[in-house]
Parts: structure tokens; C-alpha cells; sequence
């Protein structure tokens, strides 16, 4: 009886050390095959029936899958691409040529008032057609990748530097007004599309404005952001519409007769997600807005 024993414990040893070996090779071979994978060099050894070359197969398949969805997504954006940067250089001299026209026309029509009045309707509505494509062809090339959101650190004193107010806001007597005592802290953001999406608030908050009104700069220093307010008090947004202004071509009915074409908002929440930023707004309808602007005052995948 004691070496019946003996026996089974030693043949269960030995199947244990068997599935102990087996188990080991199995996972080593899965790591192998894992690295291979993530490195782009996985292929499938001699197909057996055996458990493991069933899973490498399967592997196989799976990553041969994900290779051709990746090829497809590339020759999507490469297609993408090419036609975005069609549509720039195909609508750019027709647009400039009746602008140019219009403005032909009008240096000729004289006293005649409706022609003149026509003249004008399609420069506007020119100028708002190129206007929309511009607005378009930015928004695709960010959202596609084909031009990238660069995160550098930078002073907030250098952004607000650069910062212009718009034209509209001296013909409207607009009281603009910045802080005084901006923060002395660096953020990290791409300077030149940061810019756009300022200026698309600044715009936004000028147009929306009454003649006489007045329009805000002011900052706040955080631990983790640095925070841009623009401050209006304009018409405001109802409670309703503030969870849709940022989609693409939403315009609330209360604007409809304003020039826009509902692009701005979305270009800008795009800008600063690729920031590593985000947007927030408060707003009481008839009092004004205020859009929060913050920017990420830590970046590790950004240059120093």
C-alpha cells in the first residue's frame, strides 16, 4: 500500500511538472506571438491540431484582419486628403474671380440703385460662400489629421499678445476690455490654432452684442489649467440650445438672421480637445455668456 502510494505521488508529480512545462511553453509562445504582433512581424508557424497552432491561427486571422482595416483607413484618409485639398484650390479662383467681378459691376451700375443693391447681395453672399469653405476645409483637415494641433509650452502673455478685436466691435462702440494683471504662467497649447479658437469667441461675442454693450477678457491660474474667460452681454443662450451650440451647423433660432454659418463653436471644441483643453460655457438668456477656455498647463507627449 505505501509504495501504491508512492507511485501515485509520484505520478502525480509528474503530470503536474508536465502541465507545469506545457503551461510555460503555451504562455511563453503567447508572448512571443503578443511581441511579434505589436512589433508588425507576427506570422503563423506550420498549422497543426494541436490547441496552441489552433490559437495562432486564429491570431493570424484576427491581425490579418485588423491589417487590411488599417490599410482601408488609410487609403480613406490619403483619399480624403486629395480631396479636400481639391475642393481648396478648385473653389479658390472662382470665388476671387466674382468677387472681383462684383466689384466690377459696381464701379459701373452708377445711379442705378436695385442693380446696386443686387451687386452688393452677391458680394455678401459670396464672401459668406467663401467664408463656409474655409470654415469647412479646416474643420475636415483637423478632424482627418492631415494638419496637426502642435501643444508648446508658451506664456499666456504671448497668446494674449496676438489677440485682435475684431473691426465690428469699433463700429458697434463695444467696450472690450482685458484683465489687467494676467497670470505670469505658461500653458501648453498650439499658438497658431489656439489663436483661431479665441478669435472665434471674441467674434461670436462681438457679434452677439448690442450696440453700446461690452465684451471681457479675464484669466484664473489653477494647478492643472489655465483658465480663459470671454465674458458678453449680449442675447445669451437659452438653457435649451447650450448643450447643441457646439455641433456642427447648429445655429439657434434666435441668431438665424446673423451672419454665420455654425462652424466656429465646433472648430474651436475641436482645437482645444486636441490640446488636451476643453470648453464650458455659462450663459443666462437676454444677460450674456461667458466661455471658459482652459489649457493644459501639464503636456507629456508635448514639445518643452
Amino acid at each position: 500500500m505505501t509504495i501504491f502510494w508512492f507511485l501515485s505521488a509520484m505520478a502525480f508529480a509528474a503530470l503536474a511538472f508536465g502541465c507545469y512545462v506545457q503551461t510555460r511553453f503555451i504562455l511563453k509562445r503567447l508572448d512571443q506571438m503578443l511581441t511579434d504582433a505589436v512589433n508588425g512581424e507576427f506570422t503563423e508557424i506550420d498549422y497543426t491540431e494541436t490547441l496552441l497552432s489552433r490559437l495562432e491561427s486564429r491570431m493570424y486571422q484576427y491581425l490579418s484582419l485588423q491589417k487590411q482595416h488599417r490599410d482601408k483607413i488609410s487609403k480613406e484618409r490619403d483619399t480624403v486628403k486629395m480631396l479636400i485639398s481639391d475642393i481648396s484650390h478648385q473653389t479658390k479662383t472662382p470665388i476671387a474671380n466674382i468677387l472681383l467681378y462684383t466689384q466690377l459691376l459696381q464701379e459701373n451700375i452708377g445711379s442705378d440703385t436695385q442693380a446696386a443693391c443686387l451687386a452688393q447681395q452677391i458680394e455678401q453672399q459670396s464672401e459668406k460662400l467663401h467664408f463656409l469653405i474655409q470654415a469647412l476645409l479646416k474643420t475636415s483637415r483637423l478632424e482627418h489629421g492631415i494638419v496637426a494641433v502642435v501643444p508648446e509650452k508658451y506664456p499666456l502673455r504671448e497668446l494674449v499678445r496676438q489677440l485682435h478685436w475684431p473691426a465690428q466691435a469699433q463700429e458697434k462702440k463695444i467696450h472690450c476690455q482685458i484683465q489687467e494683471d494676467i497670470p505670469d504662467v505658461t500653458a501648453y497649447f498650439d499658438l497658431k490654432w489656439t489663436l483661431e479658437a479665441l478669435s472665434n469667441l471674441i467674434d461670436n461675442a462681438v457679434k452677439y452684442t448690442p450696440y453700446g454693450g461690452s465684451v471681457s477678457l479675464t484669466f484664473e491660474d489653477y494647478t492643472m489649467f489655465v483658465r480663459i474667460n470671454v465674458a458678453d452681454t449680449g442675447i445669451g443662450i437659452s438653457e435649451e440650445n447650450t448643450a447643441q451650440i457646439f455641433a456642427r451647423f447648429y445655429r439657434a433660432g434666435q441668431v438665424q438672421q446673423e451672419p454665420g454659418v455654425g462652424l466656429g463653436l465646433c472648430l474651436t471644441r475641436e482645437i482645444l480637445q486636441r490640446e488636451g483643453g476643453y470648453i464650458k460655457v455659462s450663459s443666462r438668456l437676454g444677460k450674456g455668456s461667458v466661455f471658459s477656455v482652459f489649457l493644459p498647463k501639464n503636456c507629456q507627449n508635448c514639445k518643452n
